[in-house]
């Protein structure tokens, strides 16, 4: 059965009804390049155009900045997929994105990666 306010999307029993490709009708990459840790956030803006109701989902959790790992999480959607939503969202001005704040490393920093290793070989 499904919950109140959500239609055809969800089903108690069965879950989601509409598989993940049909949300971004069928597109796999983003226009705006997000990785997992990027901060997005509601500028405030109202777009302009039809919104799904998963874009409106994000645009709602947006009102504070929130990582784009969070929200696929809190969306209940493939990275992948999210990242497509929030794209377009960026791209009619309601979302905004900036990098991760805590990453001003390196990736190849080797303090970093043994840092990382390290912290993997505790928990082994």
């Amino acid at each position: 059965m499904a919950a109140a306010g959500d239609g055809p999307w969800l089903d108690d029993a069965a879950g989601r009804l509409v598989r993940p490709f049909t949300v971004s009708n069928g597109r796999t990459r983003p226009t705006v390049s997000l990785d997992l840790m990027s901060q997005v956030m509601a500028t405030g803006a109202t777009p302009l155009g039809y919104l799904g109701p998963e874009h409106t989902q994000a645009l709602d959790l947006c009102r504070a900045p929130l990582p784009v790992a969070e929200l696929a999480a809190h969306l209940r959607l493939p990275v992948a997929v999210t990242k497509v939503l929030l794209s377009d969202l960026v791209d009619c001005g309601a979302l905004t994105t900036k990098p991760p704040a805590a990453f001003h490393h390196h990736p190849t920093d080797r303090a970093l990666l043994e840092a990382v290793l390290d912290g993997l070989r505790r928990q082994l």
